[in-house]
């Protein structure tokens, strides 16, 4: 069981049940998921780059990528019904924490003039999203071999009712939220 885990089972879901004067341990908000996704759009001109995102996360997460394709074509992007425009990598369980683990300790502090994240990446169900303009922050990635700068929206599937009990979740879990 990673520390992350962990820390959530022993300190975080007692003081979410307390915060939130919850009955139930089963109504204490969790992660469900985390679902990382690449929308390449030069994809139209280069296929290749559905390739190199593919793989990329496949580094980053551990877990093969799937390739993400065009529901119905748009003629003013040059985008053809089931074209490969993207690929996403949806995590669970341990993976999942020693995912976010890594992205809290590691990664994120790597990010230029890093701050802390937004608040307002939440949805109005308890889901937040993160979007991260470059993956060389990820240890994973060798720079080297990089040929282009791709970004990845990383989305917190929790099973929160709203956005005040994910709001909670998440700081107790140790996301660097602004201070704004």
């Amino acid at each position: 069981m990673s520390l992350l885990k962990q820390k959530y089972f022993e300190v975080s879901a007692p003081a979410l049940k307390e915060q939130f004067g919850l009955k139930n341990v089963m109504q204490v908000p969790r992660l469900q998921k985390i679902v990382l996704n690449m929308g390449v759009g030069e994809a139209t001109q280069n296929p290749k780059l559905v390739e190199e995102a593919a793989k990329t996360l496949a580094a980053i997460t551990g877990q093969k990528a799937i390739v993400t394709r065009a529901k119905k074509a748009i003629s003013n992007f040059k985008l053809r019904e089931n074209q490969a425009i993207g690929a996403k990598v949806t995590l669970h369980g341990n993976r999942m924490y020693e995912f976010i683990e890594r992205l809290i300790h590691i990664s994120l502090p790597r990010v230029r003039d890093f701050r802390g994240v937004s608040r307002k990446g939440f949805d109005g169900r308890g889901n937040y999203t993160l979007g991260i303009k470059e993956q060389i922050i990820f240890l994973e990635i060798d720079f080297d071999k990089v040929e282009t700068i791709l970004g990845m929206n990383i989305t917190f599937v929790t099973s929160a009712p709203n956005d005040e009990q994910a709001y909670a979740l998440l700081e107790g879990l140790g996301m660097p939220f602004r201070k704004n």
